[in-house]
C-alpha cells in the first residue's frame, strides 16, 4: 500500500467509530419512526343494563358466623344486572332473623335487592311483616305489618319507607296514610298525607 493510501486509511480509521455511531443513531431513529404503532387500547365496552345470568325457582340462604340462619330469599325467577349489582326477583319471598331473634318477612310480585339483600324495594302487593316477639322482663313486641303497592325496606336497620299509600297494622291497631317512614331502631313512625287510624282498646287484664 502506498504512503498516501496508508495515510488516508489511518485518517478514515480515526473517524470510523464516529461515523458508525452516527449511522447507528440514524438507523435507530429510522426504526422508531417507521415501526408499527402500538394498537390503541380497545375502548371499554359500556356495561348495559341487561341480565348477565338468571335463576329459576331458587332459594338462597345466608348464615352468620355461628351458623345461624340470617336470611333467606326465594323466588320464581331472578335476573342479575352487572352494572348495578342488583337482583330483580319475581314472586319474591324473603325472611330475615336479627341478632335478637326477631323475624321479618317480606313478599311482593317483584323485588329489586342489592347484593347482600340488606336493601329491598318491593313492587306490587308488597307486604313486610315483623312477627310478634316475646321479650323477657319487657313488654312483648306486637305483630307489625306494612302493606302497599311499593315498600322500600332496609332489613338490617329495620326500617321501612314508602312514598305511596300504605296500611300499617300494629297488633289490633290499624293506620292508613299516603306515605310513611318507619324506623324501629329509633322507635319513630311518620305518617303523611291523608292519615286515618283505628285504635282498639287493650284487652282487660284478669
Amino acid at each position: 500500500m502506498s504512503q498516501p493510501l496508508r495515510q488516508a486509511w489511518e485518517r478514515l480509521s480515526l473517524y470510523l467509530p464516529v461515523v458508525l455511531m452516527g449511522l447507528l443513531a440514524l438507523g435507530t431513529w429510522w426504526l422508531v419512526r417507521n415501526a408499527p404503532k402500538p394498537l390503541a387500547p380497545a375502548q371499554e365496552q359500556e356495561v348495559r343494563h341487561e341480565p348477565d345470568y338468571y335463576m329459576r325457582d331458587f332459594s338462597v340462604k345466608s348464615f352468620d358466623a355461628t351458623g345461624r340462619l340470617h336470611s333467606e330469599v326465594r323466588g320464581t325467577l331472578a335476573r342479575h344486572y352487572l352494572d348495578t349489582d342488583t337482583l330483580e326477583i319475581d314472586q319474591v319471598r324473603m325472611r330475615a332473623v336479627n341478632a335478637e331473634g326477631r323475624i321479618t318477612t317480606a313478599t311482593a310480585n317483584r323485588a329489586v335487592t342489592n347484593a347482600d339483600g340488606s336493601e329491598v324495594q318491593l313492587f306490587g302487593n308488597a307486604v313486610v311483616t315483623r312477627e310478634y316477639t316475646a321479650r323477657a322482663g319487657r313488654q312483648p313486641l306486637p305483630r307489625l305489618e306494612f302493606r302497599g303497592e311499593f315498600l322500600h325496606a332496609w332489613v338490617n336497620d329495620e326500617r321501612v319507607r314508602s312514598d305511596r299509600p300504605v296500611t300499617l297494622t300494629r297488633g289490633t291497631d290499624t293506620f292508613t296514610a299516603d306515605s310513611m317512614d318507619y324506623d324501629h331502631l329509633d322507635q319513630t313512625l311518620r305518617l303523611q298525607g291523608r292519615v286515618h287510624g283505628t285504635l282498639m282498646p287493650a284487652p282487660a287484664r284478669r
